[in-house]
């Protein structure tokens, strides 16, 4: 039998398992390894949902990558067996007509995608759980979703795991790159011919030269339950990115609860530390933010507040390169990264594959719409 080409990957979040998916596709003995077993509940990518959208400000390149990414997620059910994405589809609003709003509009409407322009009054009249008072702008785009995130990562590592691929419980201390080597906290190493650094906000631990450039980020989020009179209706109601409040809004699809957390990032926070407890003023000013949007947010019951961390580029600009003649990191993907896990990952195990598409991963990754051979 001929030997198989082997592969290690750091990191058992959406970005190292879609990675492993990837290349056991392309023939791949794989190993994974990470500090707790998936689905990680300290992980960026273990959450109830994450979100899927078309929207994206002045970054076309990401805005046509989610074509990509759709049609890896297709595959991935197909592998998997189930589908873990429940279409929503997206409102955008802003008060002050700021330029991601128009900027996605423009966008959206070049690339020739459905898209509706609302005045402040037919948000209402269309979304009559919402206010639109104050509204400078709003668009509804039908397409977008929310994907079952914590679901997903469960799935994936039962599937990859039953397919031969090996997934390692320990904490990796150090990283060798150029020997494609992970040093474990035991003393003992871990390596193969290809290794794959998908660490997310433990990255600048591990890779200090990645740490110069993304960030370790404490995030907070708010989970409720609608009222029982409007819980059919909020099961029922788009993905809200409210630019001038700041916010962002999932609906409570599949049985999860409705999320509300914030646009903006803290860029401080220590993932190793024990408590992840938030601070209840963070909570409550998350909540304020969605208050006048959400005229009946007081009647909803509080679920708890989550604290998790994401890994953030300053222009969040994904990183995924070679640090090696034998190693690759992923990282730098934000609040933004899990939409895009299944189309990343299945890329780059087919550039690590086929050495001659190395070269256009790390522009297209970032956004820039190379396109590959």
């Amino acid at each position: 039998m001929e030997k198989r080409p082997t592969a290690l990957v750091l990191g058992a979040g959406i970005m190292g398992l879609c990675t492993a998916w990837g290349l056991l596709r392309e023939g791949y003995s794989v190993r994974v390894v990470d500090q707790a077993p998936p689905p990680n509940p300290l992980g960026s990518s273990v959450d109830h949902h994450r979100l899927i959208r078309h929207a994206y400000g002045a970054q076309p390149g990401y805005m046509r990558m989610v074509d990509a990414a759709y049609a890896a997620w297709d595959a991935l059910w197909t592998d998997l067996g189930e589908v873990l994405h429940v279409p929503t589809g997206v409102l955008a609003m802003d008060e002050a007509g700021g330029d991601w709003i128009r900027a996605s509009r423009a966008a959206l409407r070049e690339d020739g995608r459905a898209i509706t322009d609302l005045s402040g009054a037919e948000v209402t009249a269309r979304f009559p759980y919402l206010s639109g008072e104050g509204l400078d702008s709003a668009f509804w785009c039908p397409e977008g979703g929310v994907l079952l995130a914590d679901r997903i990562v469960a799935a994936l590592a039962r599937h990859v795991v039953a397919r031969g691929v090996v997934i390692e419980t320990a904490r990796a201390v150090r990283v060798d790159a150029a020997h494609a080597t992970l040093v474990l906290e035991d003393g003992s190493r871990r390596s193969a011919e290809v290794l794959v650094v998908a660490a997310g906000p433990w990255i600048p631990r591990l890779l200090p030269s990645i740490g110069q450039r993304v960030t370790a980020s404490k995030q907070v989020l708010v989970r409720l339950a609608p009222p029982p009179e409007l819980a059919e209706t909020f099961a029922r109601a788009p993905m809200i990115l409210d630019l001038s409040g700041g916010f962002y809004m999932v609906p409570p699809v599949a049985g999860t609860p409705l999320k509300i957390g914030d646009h903006s990032f803290s860029l401080q926070g220590d993932p190793d530390d024990p408590d992840r407890t938030p601070d209840p003023r963070e909570a409550e000013r998350i909540l304020e933010l969605a208050r006048r949007r959400i005229p009946a947010l007081d009647r909803f019951t509080p679920l708890g507040a989550a604290s998790c961390f994401y890994d953030v580029e300053p222009e969040e600009r994904f990183v995924v390169e070679k640090i090696s003649r034998r190693a690759w990191v992923m990282s730098g993907f934000s609040g933004h990264g899990f939409k895009f896990g299944a189309v990343l990952g299945q890329r780059l195990a087919q550039a690590i594959a086929k050495p001659e598409l190395e070269a256009f991963i790390p522009a297209w990754a970032a956004g820039d719409e190379v396109v590959s051979a």
